[in-house]
């Protein structure tokens, strides 16, 4: 008798540290084969747990309560074996690693079943997870399923049918993947808008950021793809030395900077060390492109102000992802009272710089001017000298 029915698609991606200490990530699908060791049906005083075995020693969770004649997703917990070398290739921590994360799913009715084909994603601890065409109904009265369905908001009423994962349609893709990128997208023809972004510790604002943000995709057909605020959300983690702002446009773009603080330097700054994008294919969460480049010295500032530059930079990825800020203005520590510190300015802001050169350019070409005209002088009063 059938007391829990899911089917879904799914995959992570997966920050980790290699023992050079890089970060690299690692794109992680689930196999055409699983085992669910472990699920459990529950009843109306027992949780209901969905459990799935995969992989080399990875394994998934979520379980789900009823109240008040409906049930919803708790928490979900991912665990992930870092000795898996075929995913994790020279990691530096062996073992077992567990992220658990809040579901955010909301009540629904019992008997009913709950469908979402868009994909939506959860974030924590390094870890991206992304679900899609999912089918799924806990405490299934009398073996039944529902034939009642309670879609998520999300989704639309052309939305594309459920597709059952098999070998066939689950999508495996390393993260340097060279899959083409999506050209429905029109080109922008304007500078991006200006987002603001904040992440808090508990519930004081640790990180600030103002900016526009556009990525020049060459891969394949040239690409402009410009983030929108509207639909970005933003995670991340502040620390005394480290921060990381994430961003996540729609699910399709995803964005990590990360600040240091130079703390071997006499005077402690900060400055952008690292620059991560992952852009997804919306219809089934494959990685069309991922890029990093953790080698960048840009947007410094003492530690304890801010940095901004309103005028274009470009943050090189690499040979195939550009990143381009617009009306920048960044603050990853010790921010204070939810407001920017004194702000450093970039050198392409400072028009001060200008006036020296423009003065000294002038006063040069008049000192030539007299010179000329002295030595014009000079001639003509020698000429008559020997014409006397």
């Amino acid at each position: 008798v059938t007391c829990l029915y899911a089917q879904w698609m799914m995959k992570f991606l997966i920050k980790y540290e290699t023992n050079s200490s890089d970060y690299k990530n690692a794109s992680l699908d689930l196999p055409s084969t699983v085992t669910h060791d472990g699920s459990v049906c529950g009843n109306d005083t027992q949780a209901a747990l969905l459990a799935v075995q995969f992989g080399g020693g990875h394994s998934w969770s979520v379980n789900f309560t009823e109240t008040n004649e409906t049930y919803q997703a708790d928490f979900i917990v991912f665990t992930y074996n870092t000795n898996d070398a075929a995913v994790f290739p020279d990691a530096k921590r062996k073992g077992l690693v567990t992220v658990v994360v809040k579901d955010s799913m909301h009540p629904i009715q019992l008997n009913n079943v709950f469908v979402c084909h868009h994909t939506t994603s959860v974030e924590a601890e390094n870890v991206t997870q992304f679900v899609w065409n999912i089918t799924m109904q806990p405490f299934v009265q009398n073996g039944t399923i529902g034939k009642t369905e309670t879609r998520c908001h999300a989704d639309t009423p052309t939305a594309a049918p459920t597709v059952v994962p098999t070998a066939a349609n689950v999508t495996t893709t390393s993260t340097t993947t060279s899959s083409p990128a999506p050209t429905t997208a029109p080109k922008p023809v304007e500078n991006p808008v200006t987002g603001n972004y904040s992440l808090k510790s508990g519930n004081k604002t640790c990180l600030l950021a103002t900016v526009g943000l556009q990525l020049n995709v060459s891969q394949d057909k040239p690409l402009l793809i410009n983030i929108n605020p509207k639909t970005t959300s933003t995670d991340g983690t502040c620390g005394n030395t480290s921060a990381t702002l994430k961003l996540n446009d729609g699910n399709s773009t995803l964005i990590d900077f990360t600040f240091i603080v130079n703390a071997s330097a006499s005077v402690r700054k900060f400055y952008l060390k690292e620059v991560n994008v992952t852009l997804l294919n919306h219809l089934n969460g494959s990685v069309i492109l991922n890029a990093d480049n953790n080698n960048f010295s840009k947007w410094d500032a003492f530690l304890g102000n801010s940095y901004m530059c309103r005028k274009e930079q470009t943050l090189e990825i690499n040979e195939d992802l550009q990143v381009h800020t617009f009306n920048l203005w960044v603050q990853p520590f010790l921010v204070k009272e939810n407001k920017f510190a004194i702000a450093q300015e970039c050198s392409l802001d400072d028009d001060t710089i200008l006036i020296p050169i423009v003065v000294g350019a002038a006063l040069a070409g008049l000192i030539v001017i007299i010179v000329i005209a002295y030595i014009i002088g000079r001639r003509k009063s020698y000429a008559g000298y020997q014409t006397l």
